[in-house]
């Protein structure tokens, strides 16, 4: 049985883990261990996990900047997909907007990620042409 919780500290060599097989972002750079701990520490809600019995299979970030609502990393271990975890992991996310008063969300998507296309489609996003990423490697 899939359970839903935040990460800790204890999770994130099992985290980096799962992202390393799970997420689709070969082209970056790798995470690391003190980037999963300072965003723990920031945020002990920010990182939700699904767990089967004490393996990561899904993963999702619900960033809040005290103005927008934003959604990075979600992922689901490929032996665990088409199961709803995905589905689950945006609802449990867009519950805790909620709780802030959130109105908007968005979600960071590979645009050749197609499998990710169709999650998050069904959950009600859209692309919006009008923007584009702008980004500078710090």
């Amino acid at each position: 049985m899939i359970a839903y919780r935040n990460a800790t500290e204890a999770d994130i060599d099992a985290v980096l883990g799962f992202w390393a097989t799970a997420a689709e972002d070969s082209h970056r750079p790798p995470d690391s261990a003190d980037a999963v701990r300072r965003l723990i520490e920031r945020d002990p809600e920010a990182l939700i996990l699904a767990v089967d019995g004490d393996t990561v299979v899904g993963s999702i970030i619900v960033g809040w900047d005290g103005w927008r609502c934003h959604l990075y990393r979600l992922a689901v271990a490929p032996t665990h997909r088409r199961q709803g975890i995905g589905r689950e992991l945006v609802t449990r996310a867009e519950a805790r907007f909620t709780t802030y008063g959130g109105t908007r969300a968005d979600a960071m998507v590979l645009d050749d990620n197609a499998p990710a296309h169709s999650v998050w489609s069904t959950a009600g996003y859209a692309p919006q042409p009008e923007w584009s990423r702008w980004v500078k490697p710090l």
